[in-house]
């Protein structure tokens, strides 16, 4: 009959040591981290070193490797986490037999990163020791245990996420604006936590809005501001045409505040997103003193829009781009380079659709731009020759011309008629659920109503539309006129800074009629 007899099991011994010699001390190290930096934790994050690193020297079987820390960082993933991530390749190469920190959400707050870190440490004979919840990965039931905790702990991220998210919806519902005052151009954080103007930094501001109501692009700009040494809000000399884009962007120049324009849709990445409607948004008006009248602001945002329907050009490379009209097709015209590698080397300008139909050519001539600079000059000085008596009459009329109160006292009537359709809706459906109600007449109504509703929102919608026009217009002018007055003497030859000042755009009709129409509505052909 076979035995089976036990050979029971011996510690192991270390390679090339004498047979009464165990093992060397296990290797151990601690981790330890705190998910903010704020004072109250800082406590506990210097609580918890101390506390790991006496407890793995007073052990006399464990070798004290060091502590590993991370403070101030998020626990949901283990991207950012520097220290956690210098420890685990420590213990893949060899120098860690043995990790202790508090427990499992001190870990990790992700179950898929605390399992595949574990398990990936497991296979490199790397023990991790959870102290809190008494789990030792090695134990047979551990990873079953650790699964659960760190289920329960990334729920817990959940729902301090969730938390996190109302308190700030909270607070974007009652107006509270925060911004980084590190590097936002042109404000300062005032005494209240509100934004108050830096007058250093507002003159940038308006010398960029300036600039662009001259014509330049957001590339143009970027490049004069980097060639006069202006600094951007963070304190660099570089400066990009997406910064200077969201400089003229920003409603806060103008005194008012968009609140959640980003919002965090996973709360294990964090990855802030472009708020599409996905989540509310909330408008603050006049939250603060702005640094750009919001005449001059929507002025800005209406030629932006101008330019990306019409400016072919988009890097600014001539201040021509997208402002001359062809009178025959109505395209636009753009530059052209004739013997571009001879002495004879000539820029002209042509309709670009001048041979887009091969049966009917558009009948607008070319120009060479040097003809349509001089041009401009003679029709500057035509301008400048009767300063005195365009000043005069635009003075006397600029009220009178862009007033808007008869159409603002409409505009609250049909939003008051809106209210009201709004209303009866309200009672309608209110009635039709709570009363029996012929569904057929309820259907009649509720489209009567919707009908309606339709053509006073359309209504609004062309007021205001004609308002923002008629303003528009009236900074135009203004605008016109205050360089104008700065004209003290005719002009002898172009330059980009007077077509920026003055011209809105200019129409070619023949080689005899050249019309350059001014930022007032002026017309004056040449």
């Amino acid at each position: 009959m076979r035995e089976v007899r036990v050979i029971p099991a011996i510690r192991e011994f270390a390679s090339g040591q004498g047979v009464d010699q165990l093992r060397p001390k296990r290797k151990v190290a601690g981790y330890a981290r705190v998910s903010t930096d704020r004072d109250d934790q800082f406590t506990s994050y210097e609580a918890q070193v101390d506390y790991y690193t006496t407890m793995i020297k007073a052990n006399a079987e464990w070798e004290f490797v060091g502590i590993y820390t991370d403070e101030g960082i998020s626990g949901t993933s283990t991207n950012r986490r520097e220290g956690f991530k210098q420890m685990i390749a420590d213990a893949l190469a060899g120098k860690i037999d043995l990790i202790v920190t508090k427990s499992v959400s001190r870990f990790a707050r992700n179950t898929v990163d605390s399992l595949t870190t574990i398990r990936s440490l497991k296979e490199s004979k790397v023990e991790v020791y959870f102290e809190k919840e008494g789990i030792k990965t090695f134990d047979s039931k551990g990873e079953l245990l650790i699964t659960i905790m760190s289920s329960l702990a990334q729920e817990e991220s959940r729902s301090i996420s969730e938390n996190v998210k109302w308190g700030r919806r909270k607070r974007f519902a009652d107006g509270q604006v925060t911004v980084c005052y590190t590097r936002f151009l042109g404000y300062d954080k005032g005494p209240d936590g509100n934004l108050v103007v830096n007058p250093e930094q507002a003159k940038l501001v308006r010398y960029i809005f300036s600039l662009f109501l001259q014509g330049l692009t957001f590339h143009g700009i970027a490049k004069r501001l980097e060639s006069e040494g202006h600094k951007t809000g963070s304190g660099n000399s570089a400066w990009y045409a997406s910064a200077v884009k969201h400089i003229l962007t920003n409603v806060k120049y103008k005194g008012d505040a968009l609140l959640q324009k980003y919002y965090i849709a996973d709360f294990l990445t964090k990855k802030p997103i472009v708020n599409k409607g996905e989540v509310p948004q909330y408008y603050v008006e006049k939250n603060h003193e702005a640094i750009i009248t919001p005449e001059i602001f929507n002025l800005v945002q209406k030629e932006i829009e101008y330019r990306a329907q019409h400016v072919e050009t988009r890097n600014g490379t001539h201040v021509f781009s997208g402002r001359i009209r062809c009178g025959a097709c109505g395209g636009l015209f753009g530059p052209k380079v004739w013997h571009s590698k001879s002495k004879y080397r000539k820029v002209v300008w042509q309709c670009n659709e001048k041979y887009a139909d091969r049966h009917h050519r558009c009948s607008a001539p070319h120009f060479y731009e040097d003809t349509l600079q001089d041009l401009f000059v003679k029709a500057v000085n035509i301008v400048i020759s009767t300063k005195d008596e365009i000043i005069g009459n635009f003075g006397k009329l600029t009220e009178e011309i862009f007033d808007t109160s008869q159409e603002e006292s409409k505009l609250e009537m049909v939003k008051a008629e809106r209210l009201g359709i709004v209303s009866l809706m309200e009672q309608l459906n209110t009635e039709n659920a709570s009363t029996v109600m012929d569904q057929k007449t309820y259907q009649n109504r509720f489209d009567k109503l919707s009908k309606r509703y339709a053509e006073v929102h359309d209504q609004l919608t062309a007021l205001e539309g004609s308002i923002r026009e008629i303003k528009s217009r009236k900074t135009k002018t203004e605008l016109f006129l205050k360089a104008l007055k700065k004209q003290e003497r005719l002009v002898t030859e172009f330059t980009d800074n007077l077509w920026h000042s003055l011209a809105d755009h200019a129409v070619i009709h023949s080689k005899e009629d050249v019309r350059f129409i001014f930022k007032n509505g002026m017309e004056i052909q040449v």
